[in-house]
């Protein structure tokens, strides 16, 4: 089912709930708005507001799905302290139609409480602390009930907003923790509801108890979570590496719409990001050009390569076979290319006599003009459509050899293995034959709807399926195949299955040249 897994604050005003089933949430709502939830465009804008925070300090890194987790040390004073830093970060969330929850704090962990649950009191898992003392039972829960018999909308919760901005003081770790819920801790669902069923309600309940019973009970992770967040073990911000980004622009001072101009503008911009790739070890494996018009439109066409390169001269040619593609329109006023897919590119240095040297030069040679030529296909039917064989370790027929895309892979070295037995030129999935279920050859049979005469027959050859494997095609236990010739000039491959999950007979499988 849809559960909601995120609100606003005017959604929580209403009473609704994280986890709470969707449907459950319209009939409450009537006019509730909900959106599908993408984890994927969730990733990438967190990877786009970890760019934007590397304004306040170089060590950024998500924390959880989301949030982001800023290490201040020695950078506050830049902005005008901790509360005029947290006032920028309002602002530029504001801007971007967002809503913030901060905290600052000695430690990471302390940071993440005082964030999300700051000004919130510890309750109680036991329902009657829930109910309203100053009357009766019955009474407050009548005005709860009194939409379900007089209709009308459910009542509207008034919930204090919480606070945005959140500093503890420095050295005051352990006073700012203790009065918030144990769940501030960063601990699972399960162990904060057992601890609140024996009283530990608040952080300053667990941090007065013995670290040693409550180990021995709850586990090492709630000691550590403890310490982390009052400082005692160490929890450093480990900001990710930012990913290479290779790309180049050029903006036209007029419109251009011809391909010759659209191709001198890539003269000029493929060396330069083939130059920054080369520097960097890398090479490109899928490049992306993209054609800005004038009228705000976007022409994109992709190319990708058999083999990751930096040589301008290898991608000049597929990004001109596709410069038809492009629709100028009114204009084109600038053009960019992005290195969408890069891999290292390792370069080889040749060693030992004139002709081992010479025999690797052109081995390479030979190599790249097949990595030309499966581009140059590949810009025309795609890349996944390119495949080569190679050979297969296995006495199964079908299974001899494996199917793999071209561009992905390296070419079978030295020769194909021979079979021991001959094997037919097509192979196809087994076909019935009209036969008599013995296991000697049949002087005639019927196969696709002829009567065919046997003219001579070489085998058997027995194979065996792979009992370690439940493969579906041989069920029929083992086969003993049969080289046949027939009367009007055929030459097939004729089995007969002994039955082991399925009924016996004879079956065509392939045919020879």
């Amino acid at each position: 089912m849809q559960v909601i897994s995120s609100l606003s604050a005017v959604a929580q005003g209403r009473g609704l709930q994280v986890g709470q089933p969707v449907r459950d949430a319209h009939a409450m709502c009537p006019g509730l708005i909900t959106y599908t939830r993408s984890a994927v465009a969730e990733g990438r804008f967190l990877d786009a507001l970890q760019r934007w925070a590397g304004k306040f300090s170089p060590w950024v890194a998500p924390e959880d799905s989301d949030a982001l987790v800023v290490d201040l040390t020695g950078c506050a004073h830049l902005f005008g302290g901790e509360a005029a830093l947290m006032q920028v970060v309002e602002d530029d969330c504001t801007d971007l139609g967002l809503s913030v929850l901060m905290g600052i704090a000695d430690t990471r962990g302390a940071a993440w409480a005082i964030a999300r649950f700051a000004g919130r009191s510890a309750g109680s898992d036991r329902s009657g602390d829930a109910i309203d003392q100053e009357a009766r039972a019955t009474r407050s829960r009548a005005g709860k009930r009194r939409h379900w018999t007089k209709g009308g909308v459910a009542p509207v919760v008034r919930t204090q907003a919480p606070q945005t901005t959140r500093v503890s003081p420095p050295g005051q770790t352990y006073g700012t923790l203790s009065p918030l819920p144990i769940a501030a801790l960063r601990l699972d669902p399960d162990m904060a509801a057992q601890l609140g069923r024996l009283g530990l309600r608040r952080v300053g309940d667990l941090l007065g108890q013995p670290r040693a019973g409550l180990a021995r009970r709850f586990g090492r992770g709630l000691v550590a979570r403890m310490d982390q967040a009052i400082g005692s073990a160490p929890e450093p911000v480990s900001p990710a590496k930012p990913a290479d980004h290779f790309a180049v622009r050029m903006t036209l001072p007029e419109p251009i719409g011809l391909a010759e101009d659209v191709l001198a503008g890539i003269d000029r911009l493929l060396p330069r990001l083939c130059k920054s790739l080369k520097d960097k070890g890398k090479g490109v494996r899928r490049i992306q050009l993209e054609a800005y018009r004038s009228d705000h439109g976007v022409e994109v066409i992709n190319v990708g390569l058999a083999r990751p390169s930096h040589d301008p001269h290898r991608i000049r040619p597929l990004l001109e076979m596709k410069i038809e593609e492009i629709d100028a329109g009114f204009g084109i006023d600038m053009i960019r290319l992005v290195a969408v897919q890069v891999e290292p590119v390792h370069n080889l240095q040749t060693v030992g006599h004139m002709q081992a040297g010479e025999a690797v030069r052109k081995r390479l040679s030979s190599t790249n003009r097949l990595d030309d030529l499966i581009g140059r296909l590949g810009a025309r039917v795609g890349l996944d459509s390119i495949r080569r064989y190679h050979a297969a370790d296995s006495h199964i027929p079908e299974k001899s050899h494996k199917i793999m895309a071209a561009a992905w892979s390296e070419p079978h070295e030295g020769p194909w293995p021979a079979p021991t037995n001959p094997r037919p030129l097509l192979l196809w999935h087994p076909e019935p034959v009209h036969a008599p279920a013995t296991p000697r050859m049949p002087q005639t049979f019927r196969w696709r709807g002829r009567d065919l005469t046997r003219l001579r027959a070489l085998g058997p050859e027995r194979i065996a399926p792979e009992w370690w494997l439940d493969d579906p095609d041989w069920r029929t236990g083992t086969r003993d195949y049969w080289v046949t010739d027939t009367e009007d000039g055929q030459r097939l491959w004729l089995f007969y299955a002994h039955g082991g999950a399925m009924s016996p007979g004879w079956f065509c499988q392939g045919s020879f040249a």
